[in-house]
């Protein structure tokens, strides 16, 4: 079973930066499109970013121009570099992906979340 695995969460500083990264690890697969999501408490779940297995990306406005959204294909890892960190962006951040697993077919696959703390 394919599974994602995050890591880079942590407490920061408004200002501060923080990258997180999600590595796809299992057998007989392959990743099409890798995505980062976020829920800040009592709040619905929203896309922060996106990239496409040609790396194609997209951003909510509201981080657009502080985070990037980067694939190493090599690794089957996603990152998100996130700077200019700010209160509002204190959430649990959940790594996603569109994979074609070559036993199961095609799947929609969650990460556990990594929490992001950004204190002002």
């Amino acid at each position: 079973q394919v599974q994602l695995v995050e890591s880079g969460g942590g407490l920061v500083q408004a200002g501060g930066s923080l990258r997180l990264s999600c590595a796809a690890s299992g057998s007989s697969f392959s990743i099409n499109t890798m995505g980062w999501y976020r829920q800040a408490p009592g709040k619905q779940r929203e896309l922060v970013a996106g990239i496409t297995s040609g790396g194609g990306t997209n951003y909510a406005d509201s981080v657009k121009g502080r985070f990037t959204i980067s694939r190493d294909n090599g690794k089957n890892t996603v990152y998100l570099q996130m700077n200019s960190l700010k209160p509002e962006d204190t959430a649990v951040f959940y790594c996603n992906a569109f994979i074609i697993d070559f036993l199961r077919g095609r799947l929609e696959v969650w990460g556990q979340g990594t929490l992001v703390t950004v204190s002002s």
